[in-house]
C-alpha cells in the first residue's frame, strides 16, 4: 500500500478539503464498517492510489474525517456553553445540538454516533478514537458545571460531572433519534423536558 505524496511538478488533481467533506459524508450515512473503499472513491472523485498515497488508508481516512469534524464540533459546544449562567449554557447546548441533528447540509444525527454504533473487535479502535471524542465534550459540560458549582450558579448537591453525564446521554440519545426520522420539533419537545427534569435554576 503506498503511502507517498505525488511526485514533485504532477500538483493533485483534487482539492483535498471537498474530497474531505464528500468522505464525512459517506461515513456518517454508512458508518465506518458500512463505508466501502469502492463507495468513497466514487463520492470523492478519486482512485484508490490516490485516496492511499494522500491519506494512507481507509481507517486514517476516517479518523482524519473525525478529527475534523469534532474540531468543529467542540467549537460550537463551548460557544454554547459560554453563557453566563449554567441553565443557559446547558439549554443553549442542548438547543444548538438539536438543530444540528436535523440540519439540512448534512444527514441526520451525529457522525461520532453513526460512524461506529456498532463495529467489529477488528475495528475497536474506530469505537475507540468515537469515544475519546464524545467524552471530550463531555469533560467540556462537566468543567463549565464545576465552574457554576464554584460560583454558587448550581443546586446544592448537583454534581456536576453526573450532570454532565445525563446532558450528553440526552444528546447522543437524540442523534440516534434524528437519523432515524425525528424532527427538530420533537428533540427540541425533549429539551423542554429535559431542562425541567435537571431543574438548573438555583
Amino acid at each position: 500500500m503506498s503511502t507517498q505524496t505525488p511526485a514533485a511538478g504532477r500538483p493533485r488533481a483534487f482539492d483535498e478539503e471537498t474530497v474531505l467533506d464528500r468522505a464525512t459524508e459517506v461515513f456518517w450515512r454508512h458508518g465506518y464498517e458500512g463505508t466501502s473503499l469502492t463507495a468513497l472513491t466514487g463520492a470523492m472523485g478519486i482512485n484508490r492510489p490516490s485516496l492511499y498515497a494522500t491519506f494512507g488508508s481507509k481507517e486514517e481516512l476516517f479518523t482524519r474525517v473525525f478529527t475534523r469534524y469534532h474540531e468543529r464540533q467542540v467549537t460550537r459546544a463551548r460557544a454554547a456553553l459560554d453563557q453566563p449562567t449554567a441553565y443557559a449554557s446547558i439549554e443553549a447546548f442542548l438547543r444548538a445540538s438539536a438543530d444540528g441533528l436535523t440540519a439540512d447540509d448534512h444527514p441526520a444525527g451525529c457522525l461520532s454516533i453513526q460512524g461506529g454504533l456498532a463495529c467489529s473487535p477488528e475495528n475497536a479502535r474506530i469505537s475507540g478514537v468515537l469515544a475519546t471524542g464524545r467524552a471530550a465534550t463531555e469533560a467540556a459540560i462537566a468543567d463549565r458545571l464545576t465552574r457554576a458549582a464554584a460560583e454558587g450558579d448550581l443546586p446544592d448537591g448537583m454534581d456536576p460531572r453526573a450532570t454532565a453525564r445525563f446532558v450528553m446521554a440526552l444528546s447522543e440519545g437524540h442523534a440516534v433519534h434524528a437519523a432515524a426520522g425525528a424532527s427538530r420539533d420533537d428533540l427540541q419537545a425533549s429539551v423542554d423536558m429535559a431542562l425541567r427534569a435537571i431543574a438548573l435554576r438555583p
